[in-house]
């Protein structure tokens, strides 16, 4: 089942981001076999970050909670708000995505 999760930074612990950046990204890679797509959310500027979302294929809700649980930019309380919903995939198109990580 599909989730996607939409975590929004805390402005006042900011710093946390540049400071796990190593520990989380490890993280997402020891879990890479549920995530279907992640990134940063960014101001408009198109270097702020402000925020992350993912997708993950995983069995139930308590597995994408479980993993939120765990994240380390959760853990550390980088993040004001967690919003988890399950969705359902109708439209697929990797084709059409950017070939860059910053959509260039």
């Amino acid at each position: 089942m599909l989730y996607i999760l939409f975590m929004e930074d805390d402005p006042a612990r900011s710093h946390l981001r540049q400071e796990l950046f190593d520990v989380h990204v490890a993280y997402l890679n020891a879990h890479q076999d549920k995530i279907v797509l992640g990134g940063a959310q960014l101001r408009e500027d198109g270097t702020t970050r402000h925020g992350s979302v993912l997708i993950l294929n995983v069995p139930g809700l308590a597995d994408a909670e479980a993993f939120a649980q765990d994240e380390p930019y959760r853990k550390s309380g980088l993040f004001r708000t967690l919003k988890i919903s399950r969705m359902r995939r109708a439209t697929w198109n990797p084709q059409n995505a950017p070939a860059t990580p910053d959509g260039n």
